[in-house]
């Protein structure tokens, strides 16, 4: 009888061994059929020779009767040219996400003081301010709009996360509404970008890599390349450092917003492209119409 017990408990720790062994090698098929890579994965995989890209910075500046940040400001470039658009998500005293770049209204809009102290609900009250100080007829817009648009108008979009909001957060929100193959998540150090990637590693991430030393950390984190954009900063490098980038099979972007986007206006719009021909594949500006005109970008 004793041996016969013997014999039962020796059954079931094999059968249950059995069974650990075999969830064990089942469960990372289990995790790659849950993680589906968005499609901006290889879209925005460099290729030579690809058309560049203009990037809207904060959605629209400098447009008159246009706010930044804004739904109405992102739907009339859109009718015009093609591009991407920088955006930026902050939130509500009511945890609402919403398009604004500032801490506070003043500058945006009618209104003033910091956006923490209002619900979204109390936003409605005040209207968009253009860069020109022109009052307009736009309220500030919820991330989830936006987000609808892009999926409806196949727009991409590039996300910056203010300090007061989560990544997880935006990312979730993106998940909602199934914007995954629509998003860009903004990143600006190694950190953040671990960060991002470890809780959405189906998305595209754009990663701060102004130089060697960036670029190094990036490459021996556990970020996979395809994740990655490279924002190579607001300066120029050296054209090496572009090509460094793109082998491997990374593309490129420059912030010509401010400095850089003055001095293509002052000469006549020519800089923009010598730095495609740098090794620059996405132009974050100010100036989209100006860009899209002089790289021949049309609809």
């Amino acid at each position: 009888m004793k041996k016969h017990l013997h014999f039962i408990v020796l059954i079931v720790l094999l059968v249950s061994c059995k069974n650990d062994v075999s969830k064990n090698e089942t469960l990372p098929q289990t995790n790659t059929e849950i993680i589906k890579k968005s499609v901006l994965i290889e879209t925005f995989k460099y290729k030579p020779n690809a058309a560049p890209i203009i990037s809207v910075h904060r959605g629209g500046k400098s447009i008159k009767n246009y706010p930044e940040n804004c739904l109405e400001t992102l739907q009339y470039v859109n009718d015009s040219i093609p591009a991407i658009y920088e955006i930026d998500v902050a939130k509500t005293k009511d945890f609402k996400l919403v398009l604004l770049h500032d801490n506070t209204l003043d500058r945006t809009t009618t209104g003033s003081g910091k956006i923490l102290d209002y619900t979204y609900q109390e936003l409605q009250a005040f209207n968009m301010v253009d860069d020109f100080g022109n009052e307009t007829s736009f309220k500030i817009p919820l991330f989830t709009n936006v987000l609808k648009w892009a999926k409806q108008n196949n727009v991409v979009l590039t996300v910056d996360i203010k300090r007061s909001v989560n990544v997880e957060t935006v990312i979730d929100a993106i998940r909602k509404e199934q914007a995954e193959d629509n998003c860009i998540i903004i990143t600006y150090d190694l950190k953040q970008a671990q960060k991002a990637y470890k809780w959405a590693p189906e998305l595209l991430l754009s990663v701060s890599a102004r130089n060697d030393k960036e670029l190094d950390w990036l490459l021996h984190s556990n970020i996979p390349t395809e994740n990655m954009l490279a924002f190579t900063g607001t300066r120029l490098s050296p054209d090496a450092f572009y090509k460094k980038v793109q082998s491997y099979g990374i593309k490129t972007i420059l912030g010509t917003l401010g400095n850089l986007d003055n001095q293509a206006k002052s000469k006549g719009e020519v800089p923009y492209s010598v730095w495609k021909n740098k090794g620059i594949d996405i132009f974050a500006t100010d100036r989209p119409f100006a860009v899209a005109k002089a790289l021949n970008i049309k609809k």
